[in-house]
């Protein structure tokens, strides 16, 4: 499949069958690079793209996690829902990791699966980490989740997506990332590249699970000063447990401030279940919150059947 200006990405052949390719059995039916070219911001050698988890690394539900590191290529890869299923409505997932590694399947490859479940299809974001030297945490990422919003709404029609029901889901780091793509949508961090950056990059929703850099401790907790919000800041869904090490006060303070700037959002606080646990289910209520974002986003009318 060609998209102009983007080398030709091959469809993943090996095991596939005619119905994965239409969604619903964990393999992307595109695959593209973000940038045509070198990614805005770009300079230097960071080393080799790799999986960085070792074997002394925390299992998560009794599973091991992918620890992608060393990303310098960001790429899209889109996962369609069965077609019996599919709203139309898509969903930018990022994954988080400290802005050092994405956690690719937990965060990433298995929260597509769960979207397509729902008839979303869910738009993996592999953005560039490490953070660069120097520069602010985001300064590469938030270019490539701007990019990746602009190249959905632009590839719609021909990707059968709704362009007015376009989300953001992240995780931690990537939390802070999809609350930046919310907040700071007016106008581009890098020069447009060509057409898809002529269309908007703010999010019609956004679902934020166990989001960091959300507020500044030192200033009482309010609202970091890199995610202004106002009125045209989207609804927003966040969870997040009390004993959380990434601290609590990311999801309560932010919240205080969409409700101080009249953003609808729906806030839920587990007493306990730590930190990065995805959505894979155990007998913990936190790993419940998909269920619960699945209701609001289907109260909103995010999910209705075209």
């Amino acid at each position: 499949m060609m998209f102009p200006g983007f080398r030709k990405c091959a469809w993943v052949a090996i095991g596939m069958l005619v119905g994965s390719i239409a969604g619903g059995a964990g393999t992307p039916a595109v695959v593209l690079d973000l940038w045509p070219g070198k990614p805005p911001g770009e300079a230097g050698v960071i080393g080799e793209e790799a999986d960085l988890t070792k074997p002394t690394d925390q299992l998560i539900a009794g599973q091991r996690v992918i620890r992608l590191g060393n990303v310098t290529k960001p790429t899209l890869s889109v996962y369609r829902p069965a077609p019996a299923r599919d709203t139309g409505a898509a969903v930018l997932v990022c994954p988080g990791g400290g802005y050092h590694i994405l956690a690719l399947d937990l965060e990433g490859t298995e929260v597509c699966e769960w979207l397509n479940s729902i008839g979303v299809t869910g738009v993996l974001l592999k953005y560039r980490v490490p953070k660069r030297p120097g520069l602010e945490k985001d300064a590469v990422a938030l270019p490539d989740a701007q990019r990746a919003l602009g190249l959905m709404r632009h590839h719609a029609k021909e990707w059968g997506l709704d362009p007015d029901r376009m989300g953001v889901l992240g995780f931690s780091a990537g939390g802070h990332l999809s609350a930046a793509l919310s907040t700071r949508s007016s106008a581009r961090t890098y020069p447009a590249v060509d057409a898809a950056d002529q269309r908007s990059c703010r999010p019609d929703f956004a679902v934020l699970i166990y989001p960091g850099y959300l507020t500044d401790k030192e200033q009482g907790d309010r609202v970091a000063a890199d995610l202004p919000l106002s009125t045209n800041t989207p609804p927003m869904f966040i969870a997040m447990s009390q004993d959380d090490p990434v601290r609590v006060e990311n999801a309560l303070g932010f919240s205080a401030g969409l409700k101080q700037a009249k953003v609808p959002f729906e806030l839920h606080i587990y007493p306990f279940g730590g930190h990065g646990y995805g959505l894979r289910r155990t007998d913990n209520p936190v790993t419940t919150w998909p269920d619960r974002a699945a209701d609001w986003m289907r109260a909103n009318g995010w999910l209705r059947r075209r």
